[in-house]
């Protein structure tokens, strides 16, 4: 199985890109982020026509999360237990959830596509809102892992942290002053590993491969850029994967997204019978 990660920033602007580049890949899974839009904007026809089928989470310009399969797609979850949400201005337990987590069962493969919240700004309430729902996706994992450990179980997308300093090559991203680089915000990703999943493309990938740019000041073109997109595996799926590799090219040419494609090819000696199909 080849399965892939990418924040496409709106699918209907990139649908060509996009399909053009699974097919090219040779791409049986990719799950997607901030596809921007409601379930009946997608521009499915262009992934049916392709061989892909789909399920999706979106119900507006913003966010939003998918997965395309050339397998059938099973168990579908639109958020994790726990999952908290958040609406400016709106404080408590009972706020929206937003359209940031899709998981579905592939190939035997539990595989999860995230949009991990920004965090806007240290000290935000979105700052707070990100450190929350990562504590609550990392109980779900340490469940997952533990009840479930021959389950190949996937954490993929964008996690909008770069947990080490090698990650981060943008100058206006500082220590200390802005967010994905914080303490608390890298302690919360370790914590999620050790909940169970680890990172199974950085030993396969050049050290300082980045998979995020601005478009902004020159960003691509000096490589000022971060590594913010990952897939982490919990032993099972690390124990399959062959291979890894960031596509940065994607982020050449006419209107790319500001993230390129995270891919990693894994040997599964499992069929979908093999697998338990009770997840939560």
């Amino acid at each position: 199985m080849r399965l892939a990660t990418w924040n496409v920033n709106s699918i209907r602007t990139r649908v060509d890109r996009v399909v053009d580049w699974m097919v090219r890949e040779d791409v049986d899974v990719l799950a997607m982020q901030e596809i921007k839009c409601k379930p009946e904007q997608f521009p499915a026809a262009r992934f049916e026509e392709a061989g892909y089928e789909l399920v999706l989470h979106g119900f507006s310009q913003w966010n939003g999360v998918a997965i395309a399969s050339r397998l059938p797609i099973e168990s579908v979850e639109t958020a994790f237990p726990g999952m908290p949400g958040f609406a400016k201005g709106v404080e408590g337990p009972d706020q929206p959830q937003e359209a940031r987590a899709i998981g579905a069962t592939v190939g035997g493969v539990r595989v999860w596509s995230l949009y991990v919240p920004n965090g806007r700004a240290l000290g935000d309430p979105h700052y707070a809102y990100k450190l929350d729902w990562l504590a609550a996706l990392t109980e779900y994992t340490r469940e997952q892992t533990t009840s479930f450990p021959e389950v190949p179980f996937a954490l993929v997308g964008d996690f909008n942290i770069a947990p080490f300093d090698v990650d981060n090559g943008d100058p206006t991203v500082i220590v200390g002053q802005t967010t994905h680089v914080s303490r608390p915000e890298r302690e919360a990703f370790f914590t999620l590993e050790n909940a169970g999943v680890s990172d199974v493309v950085r030993s396969r990938v050049p050290e300082g491969l980045f998979t995020y740019w601005d478009y902004k000041q020159l960003r691509f073109p000096r490589n000022e850029g971060m590594r913010i997109d990952f897939i982490l595996g919990s032993a099972a799926f690390a124990e399959a994967v062959t291979d890894a590799s960031i596509h940065r090219n994607e982020r050449k040419g006419t209107a790319p997204s500001d993230h390129v494609p995270v891919l990693v090819d894994l040997a599964l000696s499992r069929t979908d019978d093999d697998q338990p199909m009770i997840f939560g």
